[in-house]
């Protein structure tokens, strides 16, 4: 699902209530990034090489969301390498925002057996501001010569993020449930 919308919560909870494997894809970014070739990855290689400001302040949103790796679908064979790779013991529940829904959908026993959650861009906001103070990762925003135009760029990409996984999740048959600060 979208940025902020509890998956990571949500997961954790399932996964100590039911005794399942958790597989965050987030905390996995860093060794996917290694673990990359340059040459099958070319929006990361265009990623890696730019500053904060190019990546976050003098883009548009929508050129932002367009060229991000990770919403592209790169490195998703590593998260299915990461899924086989794991003990066949017990069952999993994989979360995080690499996880589209035209990658996931074929890999399904069923279409009930996936769901993403789509935050409303106010709890995206709130998601973000409570982050930014507990420092790297989550204040890189801070790093550029703008901070409030990279925090306003980086919230409308993810809205037209979520936007596109809810049209997505629709296209395939897959499951979205809406995300609000009130719930």
């Amino acid at each position: 699902g979208g940025s902020g919308s509890g998956k990571s919560i949500l997961a954790r909870r399932l996964a100590g209530r039911y005794g399942l494997q958790l597989h965050g894809t987030d905390e996995v970014m860093a060794d996917h990034g290694r673990r990359s070739s340059p040459e099958d990855n070319l929006l990361l290689k265009a990623f890696a090489a730019m500053d904060a400001d190019e990546r976050w302040v003098n883009r548009s949103p929508k050129m932002m969301l367009e060229t991000f790796h990770w919403f592209r679908g790169e490195g998703f064979g590593l998260i299915v390498e990461d899924l086989l790779g794991l003990p066949k013991k017990q069952p999993v529940v994989a979360e995080g925002f690499r996880l589209l829904p035209h990658l996931v959908q074929p890999l399904l026993a069923a279409p009930t057996r996936a769901v993403w959650l789509l935050p409303t861009p106010d709890l995206r906001r709130i998601a973000f501001e409570c982050r930014r103070p507990l420092g790297p990762p989550w204040s890189f925003i801070d790093q550029t010569a703008d901070p409030d135009r990279a925090l306003r760029n980086l919230l409308e990409r993810d809205q037209l993020f979520t936007d596109g996984l809810a049209e997505e999740a629709k296209l395939v048959g897959l499951h979205t449930i809406p995300v609000d600060a009130r719930r």
